[in-house]
């Protein structure tokens, strides 16, 4: 099996940030969805607001990640994109992946 090649790197690349982009939102709303639970229930456990203080810390450093998450995947496209530039004669089915994976994280930039 032939090693993989630059362009298949880069791809690869830029889809795991991609899952990881999407998990992190994932985790964003689960995280909203237990605090909302927390702040609703009415509890006489002396641990909840500990519990929500949390919750809540948990949502917020959730939220710190996206930039740095979006910086990430904007230079991974942007180096995708010069992979691209330097196969454009190559025709198979790595370059219509890649253009498919760049697609996705254009609208996700947007």
């Amino acid at each position: 099996m032939p090693a993989p090649s630059r362009l298949q790197i880069a791809t690869s690349s830029l889809e795991r940030l991609l899952k990881e982009e999407s998990s992190y939102h994932k985790e964003l709303e689960q995280g909203q969805a237990r605090v909302h639970r927390l702040e609703t229930e009415t509890s006489n456990d002396e641990n909840a607001d500990y519990m929500l203080r949390q919750e809540k810390k948990a949502v917020e450093e959730t939220k710190a990640v996206f930039p740095s998450m979006h910086k990430r995947i904007r230079d991974a496209a942007t180096k995708l994109e010069q992979q691209l530039n330097e196969n454009s004669q190559t025709s198979d089915e790595g370059v219509v992946r890649a253009n498919q994976t760049l697609s996705l994280a254009r609208a996700l930039l947007e």
